[in-house]
């Protein structure tokens, strides 16, 4: 049976993450957009969240591989100033175990017209006129199959830089529409995996990190990450992306890798 969504909510802040949470690693375990679009969502949605700041940095530390099955998110404001404020969240696994941390900033944002409007115009092709593409995994269902990739340029399965274009086929919680920051989370963590140098059948390359810079929400439903990847001989790795949408560049994003031989 084909989830209805990443996660479906049981209260109380927990919630089961289904299939179409599985990352390429192990069918035991989630891609990390996924769970950390749930902490971004954790952050938007806080009790007593202050109206009229928006999200402009999140940085997140992958402690362990984020199991499937049930989890739990706490979130709570760190520290408030005026005009910016803190905010941490994490998610725990049923073993109870933290396996992910979020720290987000948060900016007031302003009038209209407090500063000029500042594009950097899409020099890609757009997801309308990219072909689509998908990674060869031996699951059937999983991260892969639930967000829609249309490849700018690049490949899903050569080595080297790559602009992917994705879009959720199912809602990050069940029966809700995702935000914007939701939609940029969930494709943001994909930035090593569309550019990744290594082959994956002979090399593992994850990220005990993320870090997304958003100069504003995306418009529509399509986030692309023109990605590149470094790698350093002693098994350390950076990938960072330019994030867009179809107006132009909304941020940045940034991984470390951690790489082994299978």
């Amino acid at each position: 049976m084909t989830a209805e969504a990443f996660y479906l909510p049981l209260g109380e802040n927990r919630y089961a993450a289904t299939a179409a949470t599985r990352g390429p690693w192990s069918p035991d375990s989630q891609h990390a957009g996924p769970p950390a679009a749930l902490l971004g969502r954790a952050v938007e949605q806080r009790p007593g969240a202050r109206e009229g700041f928006r999200v402009v940095r999140m940085t997140f530390e992958i402690l362990r591989p984020v199991p499937l099955g049930e989890v739990t998110v706490a979130v709570r404001e760190a520290e408030a100033g005026r005009s910016v404020e803190r905010v941490e969240a994490e998610l725990r696994g049923a073993d109870g175990r933290v396996a992910m941390r979020a720290g987000a900033l948060r900016i007031r944002v302003g009038e209209p017209g407090t500063a000029p409007s500042i594009e950097q115009p899409v020099t890609v092709p757009g997801p309308e006129d990219s072909p689509a593409m998908t990674f060869p995994l031996p699951w059937d269902e999983g991260y892969h199959t639930s967000v829609e990739m249309r490849f700018a340029h690049g490949s899903a399965t050569e080595p080297g830089p790559a602009c992917a274009w994705f879009r959720m086929r199912l809602p990050l919680v069940a029966d809700e529409e995702p935000s914007g920051l939701v939609r940029v989370l969930v494709a943001a963590d994909s930035g090593n995996g569309v550019s990744g140098e290594l082959d994956i059948r002979r090399h593992v390359y994850v990220n005990p990190d993320l870090t997304v810079h958003l100069r504003r929400p995306p418009v529509g439903e399509w986030v692309g990450l023109d990605a590149r990847t470094a790698v350093d001989e002693a098994g350390i790795g950076v990938a960072d992306a330019q994030l867009l949408d179809a107006k132009g560049v909304i941020g940045r994003s940034a991984q470390s890798l951690f790489i082994a031989p299978r």
